[in-house]
């Protein structure tokens, strides 16, 4: 099976997660862990949607 390059949300849950833990418990505006929910919420909803994978 070929690997994924897209975001899935327990990819993005644990970058996120991680960087959190590195800033008193919080996502700041705009950082990479935001950008990697946003694009897995994204891939998400595209493939519960039949959209492109």
């Amino acid at each position: 099976m070929a690997k994924s390059n897209s975001m899935t949300s327990k990819d993005s849950s644990r970058i996120q997660s991680a960087g959190a833990t590195n800033n008193g418990g919080k996502t700041a505006k705009g950082s990479f862990g935001a950008r990697a929910q946003s694009a897995g919420a994204k891939n998400s909803n595209n493939n519960n949607k039949g959209g492109k994978k």
